[in-house]
């Protein structure tokens, strides 16, 4: 599953024909990179990596005043197909992805021990400053964006809510976790 491919087939699909440098701007305005994994200046080779697989078509050239000419695209037959994949897998798959935090809480020595709570209170401060911009950003998305961008971008949030109570429960447990012998393990 791609988000990128999602996101530059569905603006294609909805917006209809449009450049590169519209389609960047627009991912800007809606801040799609606070609640995606995309990075807005992969938006141009993405497009024609998708143009090089038949799902976008060049429907022309613009130029406006001195600006450089700029290729037109609009999505195709075989790219509304692909679209339509896309929308299931991003809605039925499920992403997890292990955090290495896991492995190296697991993986600490002696100093790192010592050390834990106060690791543990800055990546708390983190993951707060984090869930703190994501509700600044949410608090001033319209109201006429619609119930289902909106509990798009809410689950970042909920994310980071789950998180912040992991991270405040495991650090009222780390003076003893840093107390804690560690646990060896033979190999054969």
């Amino acid at each position: 599953m791609s988000s990128i491919r999602l996101f530059i087939l569905s603006s294609f699909h909805e917006f209809g024909p449009m450049h590169g440098h519209l389609l960047r701007a627009w991912a800007e305005r809606m801040q799609v990179p606070l609640w995606t994994d995309i990075s807005v200046g992969a938006v141009y080779g993405a497009m024609k990596r998708l143009a090089a697989e038949g799902l976008l078509r060049e429907a022309g050239r613009e130029q406006e005043g001195n600006r450089p000419m700029r290729q037109i695209y609009e999505i195709t037959e075989e790219g509304r197909r692909a679209l339509e994949d896309l929308r299931r897998a991003g809605l039925s798959d499920v992403w997890f992805k292990f955090d290495p935090f896991d492995l190296a809480l697991t993986r600490m020595d002696a100093k790192m021990r010592k050390t834990l709570p106060a690791l543990l209170g800055e990546r708390l401060k983190k993951v707060q400053a984090m869930l703190a911009e994501s509700r600044r950003v949410n608090e001033g998305v319209p109201a006429k964006v619609g119930l289902a961008k909106k509990w798009a971008l809410r689950h970042t949030e909920y994310r980071l809510e789950a998180e912040v109570a992991y991270l405040t429960d495991l650090l009222k447990l780390a003076g003893d976790i840093a107390r804690e012998k560690p646990h060896s393990v033979v190999l054969k």
